[in-house]
């Protein structure tokens, strides 16, 4: 049974929104904790880490890249870490797959090196699924105090629940989130979860707009391009929540930005925040 099962519209209106970064005041910690240091030690980087942890925060937080899918984040960081440090077999395998395939997961992941014949690929693809579940046995490992939304996320979410139905739609580990969103009580002003498993953000956006919403009546909130390539793939609003100005974000969404998608008077005001956003990224 799908997920989209069990889901049923209640409202006019639907508000996507990410977890990580967006949400959740978790995706710096799980980069500069996990996600790095896995790869670092997965591939034994030991030799070069200060420099290659800086390169990885730098593709997967602060720039055009920020919030890439954790799979697509390690082969960009390899295929450099090959150029300019010490050889990876297979990244060209890795990178061609994470290209290429419909669903990039550990479930993929694991379907992929059970059918490559190469040797090189195989070999790759057991170990990018080896650092991808380290990542996540690290990030459940890292302590409360650091998983918590964001100032005004909570506040942000049941507003946006007043008016609308509510998907989460993040590419991060279902069990993290629905464990992260459910201690906080997020989950009790979001509909449905729609996480990693369940396919891209913008294959998400699609399922969703097929349960029968007009695309000028919904809106993604995330923080960064993929939310925003989500969006655009699917002819739906976009609203950032800014690197380094959440809280701000948060409170102008329910101040400002829900008003307007409720009136009709959107695209103007969206076009702005986009160029607000671009700014933010450096892009």
């Amino acid at each position: 049974m799908s997920i989209f099962d069990t889901f049923e519209k209640k409202r006019e209106f639907l508000v996507c929104v990410d977890s990580d970064g967006c949400v959740m005041d978790t995706m710096n910690c799980k980069h500069f904790r996990c996600f790095g240091p896995c790869m670092v030690d997965e591939w034994g980087l030991d030799q070069w880490r200060e420099e290659i942890l800086e390169r990885w925060n730098e593709i997967n937080l602060f720039s055009m890249t920020r919030g890439i899918n954790r799979f697509k984040g390690l082969a960009m960081a390899l295929t450099e870490i090959n150029e300019k440090y010490t050889p990876i077999p297979g990244v060209a395998a890795l990178r061609h797959w994470a290209d290429t395939a419909p669903a990039l997961s550990n479930d993929g992941a694991a379907k992929a090196a059970e059918e490559a014949t190469d040797p090189e690929a195989k070999r790759i693809l057991t170990k990018a699924l080896n650092w991808s579940k380290a990542v996540n046995a690290a990030i459940g490992q890292l302590p409360e105090e650091v998983k918590v939304p964001y100032d005004g996320a909570k506040e942000g979410l049941a507003a946006a629940h007043r008016f609308a139905d509510v998907a989460m739609v993040s590419s991060a580990n279902r069990d993290a989130v629905e464990e992260e969103w459910g201690k906080f009580g997020l989950l009790e002003h979001t509909d449905i979860v729609l996480a990693q498993d369940v396919g891209s953000k913008a294959a998400c956006i699609a399922a969703m707009l097929r349960f029968g919403y007009d695309p000028k009546k919904v809106l993604m909130v995330g923080d960064a391009p993929g939310d925003s390539d989500a969006a655009e793939k699917n002819g739906v609003y976009y609203y950032p929540i800014l690197v380094n100005h959440e809280k701000e974000s948060w409170d102008e969404a329910i101040a400002v930005a829900f008003d307007k998608l409720q009136s009709g008077d959107y695209a103007e005001y969206g076009a702005q925040k986009k160029q607000d956003f671009l700014h933010n990224l450096g892009g």
